[in-house]
């Protein structure tokens, strides 16, 4: 009769296909948390569901020669049972020797060095790793505990906790423009029920108000520094341009002839043009109207004889 009934059950199951665990790709708007505006931008997001929780791994804009994608990884942790998971998350702290195996497991081959100094984000304190690749790529590995007090819990709610990840690589972002993530990011869910709240009771006034002696002044933040920048945006490859000045070939200036202004005044003849006889060695132009080109004429002196010198110079054979 058992094996009756063992071939029985056999026969009457369905033998489809089911995945051994529940993950599944969901939209981008869907994501539990969101990088700051300006980048980088969402390429997918992984969803698993657990009994006490969900896990999304948000993949993100990767532009580095280090392997390995870059990603936002936020974890909800609730009541045991909420989801039909499968199993239930490890309900447990963040720890110091833990997450630097993750961060050295996220960048391969880099040698990431943790930050020793404090840093807060609007969720609260949180840590980061950073270093550099061969070939100059910044990277740095962040974490995040969000959970509310302890002096919270003791009234039997915000029993809630979110842990996030950030594994960023980038071959021309700076470590200080990686960083702006972790301070830009939002978380977008929540657990249900005020037992789960992971953020804790909201803060009260701040006490500075009505305060003597705390000047607020109209600047963005008031009496606080200015905020670090959210976002980065990868940087382009300047294309330097040689300009090339061309000397300007100025145009040489037309050689004028240099040309005697024309005689002006009135004209006064020679002694010897009233008579009609030329003068030696001097031939006299014409008045006329317009100038006319001057030329001179070279004449061969002539030697008066001995015999014309004196009183005979008179005679008719000297004259000619």
């Amino acid at each position: 009769m058992a094996v009756l009934a063992a071939f029985t059950a056999g026969c009457q199951s369905t033998g489809n296909v089911r995945h051994l665990n529940i993950s599944e790709t969901v939209p981008a708007e869907n994501a539990l948390a969101l990088p700051p505006p300006g980048g980088p931008s969402i390429v997918s997001v992984v969803e698993h569901k657990r009994g006490n929780g969900t896990e999304q791994i948000i993949s993100l804009y990767t532009s580095s020669s280090v392997p390995g994608q870059n990603f936002l990884k936020v974890q909800f942790f609730g009541a045991s049972g909420a989801n039909p998971g499968t199993g239930n998350a490890s309900y447990q702290m963040i720890s110091e020797s833990g997450i630097i195996r993750e961060a050295f497991a996220a960048v391969p081959g880099v040698q990431m060095t943790r930050s020793t100094t404090y840093l807060q984000n609007s969720y609260g304190p949180f840590a980061y790793a950073s270093g550099e690749s061969g070939l100059g790529d910044t990277c740095i590995y962040g974490w995040q505990q969000i959970r509310s007090s302890r002096s919270a819990q003791t009234q039997a709610r915000n029993f809630g906790m979110i842990q996030v990840r950030l594994r960023l690589c980038d071959a021309r972002a700076t470590e200080r423009q990686l960083l702006g993530i972790m301070y830009g990011y939002t978380i977008t869910g929540t657990l249900d029920g005020e037992i789960w709240n992971p953020f804790g009771d909201p803060p009260g006034v701040d006490t500075t108000l009505g305060r003597p002696g705390n000047p607020i002044y109209p600047d963005q933040g008031g009496y606080r520094t200015m905020p670090l920048a959210f976002g980065y945006e990868p940087t382009r490859p300047e294309i330097q341009s040689r300009v090339v000045r061309v000397r300007g070939l100025q145009p040489k200036a037309e050689e004028v002839p240099s040309q005697l202004p024309p005689p002006t005044g009135p004209r006064v003849p020679l002694p010897e043009a009233t008579s009609g006889l030329p003068v030696p060695g001097i031939s006299v132009l014409p008045a006329t109207d317009q100038a006319q080109p001057r030329t001179t004429t070279a004449t061969i002196p002539t030697v008066p004889s001995p015999d014309c010198i004196g009183n005979s110079a008179m005679t008719a054979a000297c004259q000619r």
